[in-house]
């Protein structure tokens, strides 16, 4: 189904390749029905009506769309489930996420190779929209760019995040955001990383492949900075990348929200300059420092996830302290400073400090997939019942049952207020203390196991030269076995010296000043 005819009908349920049926339909895999939105109501945050393409979403643009069966998933059901693997979706696995420090040196260059390809390769399934609904002409007149698989990415997060556009220059409103300062904040993450690895894995075939995590516990500037991982600092500039990094090449989009708003239109997907990055130079008034392990163990410890307003007001909510508008000493909202999420953002002093463009950045994928961490450690820990996900009076976007903007295949926001075990993934940090120790020295493994070929010729090499020096020997002392040079005493006598210090030091003589290897180590 084309673009066009699909919003003119405003029905979303292409085919499926295997059988040429919508949604996979004669397979069983789905079936094109009707979108059910909720009518539950929403927070006072935003008081309007019928003037966003986002509220109940995706019903401005779509009232139909594939709903799959089974294990299936997708805008027509071709793809599995998380979790799920196999042509018949039927093969259960879990998947490991990372720290990218433990990564072996082969999955450390493969991970910025997937990155760059996602970057250069055009997404063949998702387009982007350049427009309103009412700029289409209701739909008659598409606007939609295509874009990388990677900037699809950077879109939906300007997308869910951007102003509401209330028609004309400058008219917005921007006390709303249907991904960030309530209560989705978590799951919609959660939901757009399992995408995110789902669209790596369809572009490289590789279905190992997991999104590692960035922990930035107490860390004191960007570790990940480096040419070999996220980009390190130019020398010639420190707010642009090193040309010794494959990022320094990238153009950003969809990053300039303050243009866009002055003129009263969204971005348009074009190229708007390189990722610009400068750690640690950021306003000490808004960010201390990054967030301390202390910090992130009070956040945890609060019980409720969320509070109040559910919104950036929240006390003691553990949703808003995590996000950084509560304080991480105190839990009270509306702290004058930011923390946890937030303080990476704002240290990051870059392409990351806006909300809408900071997905342009490849360290947004580990920051989030560390934050996403937190928030697992949190639903273990508390082990929440589902009614702690609110049903009603959230801000726009994030009751449980809204559909979260601006995914196609629909999900819910409470379906993502479950474990990660749940959806097929594991942290290793989150491992027993056995299955750690056995992650922690796999890559050593790896790398071993790179080298084994060569030490093991290098032994066989050195065993070959022992056995042909001592047959020499041999040879030798055969040859000139009544030689008078080969006397013992005779070879005594010409080089024997007189000893006048010891060569091992007795237990009482006097130390040196060069440490030992305990000492040293």
């Amino acid at each position: 189904m084309k673009k066009e005819e699909a919003l003119r009908t405003k029905e979303c349920c292409p085919p499926w390749e295997g059988d040429g049926s919508s949604c996979g339909a004669s397979s069983g895999r789905g079936f094109c029905q009707d979108v059910v939105v909720p009518n539950n109501p929403d927070g006072p945050q935003y008081p309007f009506s019928g003037l966003d393409d986002r509220e109940k979403w995706p019903l401005v643009f779509y009232n139909r769309t594939c709903q799959c069966a089974g294990n299936f998933m997708g805008f027509n059901c071709a793809d599995c489930k998380f979790g799920y693997f196999g042509v018949n979706c039927n093969e259960r696995r879990e998947s490991l996420r990372r720290n990218v420090f433990h990564l072996s040196r082969a999955e450390r260059i493969r991970l910025v190779s997937y990155l760059n390809l996602a970057k250069q390769t055009v997404s063949r399934d998702y387009v982007v929209v350049t427009g309103t609904y009412q700029e289409m002409g209701n739909g008659s007149s598409p606007m939609f760019a295509d874009v990388s698989v990677y900037d699809v990415f950077v879109w939906m997060h300007y997308y869910v995040s951007r102003d509401a556009l209330l028609g004309g220059p400058g008219n917005v409103w921007s006390n709303v955001d249907f991904a960030h300062w309530a209560p989705a904040f978590l799951p919609w993450h959660r939901v757009y990383l399992l995408h995110w690895e789902h669209e790596i894995r369809k572009l490289t075939g590789d279905m190992t492949f997991t999104i590692p995590y960035w922990d930035w516990r107490d860390a004191q500037g960007c570790d990940v900075c480096t040419d070999e991982l996220m980009g390190a600092r130019s020398p010639f500039d420190p707010s642009f990348l090193s040309a010794g990094s494959v990022f320094s090449s990238w153009r950003v989009l969809c990053s300039r929200a303050e243009d866009y708003n002055n003129r009263g239109v969204l971005c348009d997907a074009r190229e708007e300059g390189p990722l610009r990055r400068n750690p640690g130079n950021h306003n000490r008034n808004v960010v201390e420092r990054l967030p301390t392990s202390a910090e992130v163990e009070f956040t945890l410890s609060l019980p409720n996830y969320d509070t109040g307003a559910m919104d950036r007001s929240a006390n003691m909510s553990f949703r808003n302290t995590l996000e950084g508008f509560g304080d991480p000493r105190t839990g009270l909202g509306n702290s004058s400073r930011m923390g946890m999420h937030a303080a990476l953002h704002v240290f990051m002093n870059g392409s990351m400090s806006s909300v809408q463009g900071s997905a342009n950045d490849p360290i947004f994928l580990l920051h989030h997939t560390f934050v996403d961490s937190i928030y697992e450690e949190w639903l273990r820990r508390h082990r929440p019942s589902p009614s702690q996900y609110p049903e009603s009076n959230a801000p726009i976007g994030h009751n449980s049952e809204y559909h979260m903007v601006p995914f196609l295949p629909l999900h819910r926001n409470r379906e993502f207020f479950i474990s990660s075990k749940d959806l097929g993934y594991e942290y290793s940090y989150l491992l027993d203390a056995n299955q750690r120790l056995a992650e922690s020295i796999r890559p050593y493994l790896e790398e071993l196991q790179g080298v084994w070929p060569w030490l093991l010729l290098a032994g066989l090499c050195g065993g070959i030269v022992a056995v042909a020096i001592v047959a020499a020997v041999r040879t030798a002392k055969r040859r000139y076995r009544g030689s008078p040079w080969l006397h013992a005493k005779r070879w005594k006598n010409l080089f024997a010296l007189p000893e006048r210090q010891p060569l091992i030091w007795s237990s009482d003589t006097e130390e040196t000043n060069h440490p030992n290897y305990q000492t040293t180590m």
